[in-house]
């Protein structure tokens, strides 16, 4: 066994992360079977790939299912608020089904978590940069919490990240925007049942924090964003 801070091979210790290897995935087939994209928001999709490394030699085929939809990225916003010293930021009751049709895992766990405002990219604004990403982020303010919040309000906190790439391309953009008193409205929803009920709420941010620390809020996006602007802060940085 090795002492205690050693690693044995094949663990290589290194001073900083640096880029990752150049790796191809090259499609062989897909087998997915045609299903046309108006009937469901998602589609798996059946694929036999190989890959190519970085010294040319290629793997055995292998199969892999990865999920897709019509607008892969999507934007989280969080939005924050200071009372004196301290700071606040808005959370949102979000309703996700999944959790109720998988309850065997955490039985009479409720389906609805705690998280920032988030959505989806849609293609046009997509192809408009970080311009598209800002009204993004406008336009999902105003569905999902009634607050008018001007595009050019919006801060990115960070690079994108990705939440599950083991089956989901999806990339999530952070952004955050100070709330000043402004027009407030009813949220203009998307139309689904899903957006119906949700309550929208400001907490300290301390609190916040320690609410993804004992698990009260459980949405990984929600506290990789939070965390993200505490660092932040913390460095005198930003308003």
């Amino acid at each position: 066994m090795a002492r205690a801070g050693r690693l044995s091979e094949p663990v290589e210790r290194v001073r900083s992360v640096g880029p990752v290897p150049l790796v191809r995935i090259e499609l062989v087939a897909d087998e997915t079977e045609r299903t046309p994209s108006r009937e469901g928001f998602l589609r798996v999709r059946r694929l036999r790939l190989r890959t190519v490394w970085p010294d040319g030699s290629v793997s055995r085929e292998f199969r892999y299912d990865v999920v897709d939809r019509h607008a892969l990225d999507a934007v989280v916003v969080a939005l924050h608020a200071r009372e004196g010293d301290e700071r606040f930021v808005l959370l949102r009751s979000a309703l996700r089904p999944p959790l109720a049709l998988q309850g065997e895992r955490a039985p009479g766990a409720s389906p609805v978590l705690w998280e920032l405002p988030a959505g989806l990219v849609e293609p046009d604004e997509r192809m408009r940069g970080e311009e598209g990403l800002r009204a993004c982020a406008e336009r999902e303010c105003a569905e999902e919490t009634g607050l008018r919040v001007a595009a050019d309000a919006f801060e990115p906190v960070g690079p994108p990240f990705y939440l599950t790439p083991g089956v989901f391309a999806e990339r999530v953009f952070p952004f955050a925007a100070e709330l000043a008193e402004g027009h407030v409205e009813t949220p203009t929803s998307d139309g689904s049942v899903v957006e119906e009920g949700a309550r929208c709420v400001l907490v300290p941010l301390r609190e916040a924090l320690a609410a993804c620390a004992d698990g009260r809020i459980a949405d990984a996006k929600t506290e990789v964003v939070l965390r993200r602007l505490a660092a932040r802060w913390a460095r005198g940085e930003g308003s």
